[in-house]
């Protein structure tokens, strides 16, 4: 015979009736178990299980002004890059007392607007944010938001609170210039949804090719679509179609890279001596695709686990002297930049 449902919600009270414990010892215990003994905190934790218990988190956010939860919004849960740094986040919480409150922008400033206001009506004790291209409306509620708050995966020169990244112009400048260094002429960029960072990887490509004398606009294509393996080789496609003498291409991530990869083979072109090859953020697959493709390395769950431990200084009174950390990058040059010929 099914259980009837019990009515109500199990207090902090009967929690502590059953763990033999005052009630200020059972809140004392979920807000911090270093406060109290290890055997108490099995006592509770067992108490908790059995009853079913589930903290209030609005009425401890009224008392203390703040609950034990960090929010972090990220424009994608899917792309590889966000779910690195989701692991250095999720690494630098583990044995904390913090937890996560996850928010998928979907690329879309207005659902980051959106998203904020939620996270804030439920004071969190800190936020993440990825980039700096946040609407009007969304910064100014961080810059009046009562918590620390990070934007990660970039670096600039008038961050809300803290920033941790590094700079995209400045990291395409340097993989196309290998390119150019390496002897390719004809440098093309290829770039799928062309967010705010994928548009400051172009400016970075511009200026590396405006450097050596080799700036041709004709050799730029992209799209608003999103990103993938397949989107790759069609942006290859479309290349050759109008331009049959690019030597080199530089992608704005390694998806785009590995489908130009595979629409050069099943063309039957050499790479590298008929076309040069390099992609952005250096995944897994760029080492093991054959030939290996070349690509810049960034640090993303570095980005995470560093977001995180600034926030977790910030909020336990010890805010870093450092506001701006820029992690850099690092060229990560293989078989499919080698050269022309």
């Amino acid at each position: 015979m099914r259980k009837a449902r019990r009515s109500g919600r199990v207090t902090l009270a009967e929690v502590a009736r059953e763990a033999d414990v005052s009630a200020i010892t059972v809140s004392r215990a979920l807000r911090d178990p270093e406060q109290v003994s290890q055997a108490t905190m099995e006592r509770i934790e067992a108490a908790v299980r059995k009853l079913g218990y589930v903290p209030d988190m609005a009425a401890r956010a009224l008392a203390s002004r703040h609950t034990n939860v960090i929010g972090v919004l990220i424009p994608s849960v899917t792309n590889n890059v966000f779910s690195d740094v989701l692991r250095g986040i999720y690494d630098a919480l583990d044995g904390t007392r913090y937890h996560l409150q996850l928010g998928n922008t979907r690329y879309s400033v207005l659902e980051e607007e959106n998203l904020l206001r939620i996270f804030l009506s439920q004071r969190p004790a800190g936020l993440i944010v990825s980039g700096t291209d946040q609407s009007p409306a969304t910064r100014a509620m961080l810059e009046n938001a009562d918590c620390p708050v990070v934007q990660i995966m970039e670096i600039g020169p008038d961050p809300v609170d803290m920033m941790v990244g590094f700079s995209h112009r400045e990291g395409a400048k340097a993989a196309v210039t290998h390119l150019a260094d390496a002897g390719y002429r004809r440098i093309a960029f290829l770039g799928a949804r062309m967010d705010p960072r994928t548009q400051r990887r172009l400016q970075g490509y511009e200026d590396a090719l405006r450097g050596h004398g080799l700036a041709d606009p004709d050799l730029v294509v992209t799209t608003p679509r999103a990103s993938s393996i397949t989107l790759g080789g069609w942006l290859l496609g479309e290349l050759l179609a109008k331009r049959p003498d690019v030597d080199a291409v530089f992608c704005n991530n390694d998806d785009i890279a590995l489908g130009v990869l595979f629409e050069a083979q099943r063309r039957k072109i050499d790479v590298p001596g008929k076309l040069g090859i390099c992609g952005f953020n250096d995944l897994e697959m760029m080492a093991s695709a054959c030939p290996s493709l070349t690509s810049l390395r960034t640090h993303r769950e570095t980005m995470g686990r560093e977001g995180i431990h600034m926030l977790i200084r910030s909020i336990e009174g010890d805010r870093p002297d450092e506001r701006v950390v820029d992690l850099g990058f690092e060229l990560m040059a293989r078989e499919s930049s080698a050269g022309p010929g």
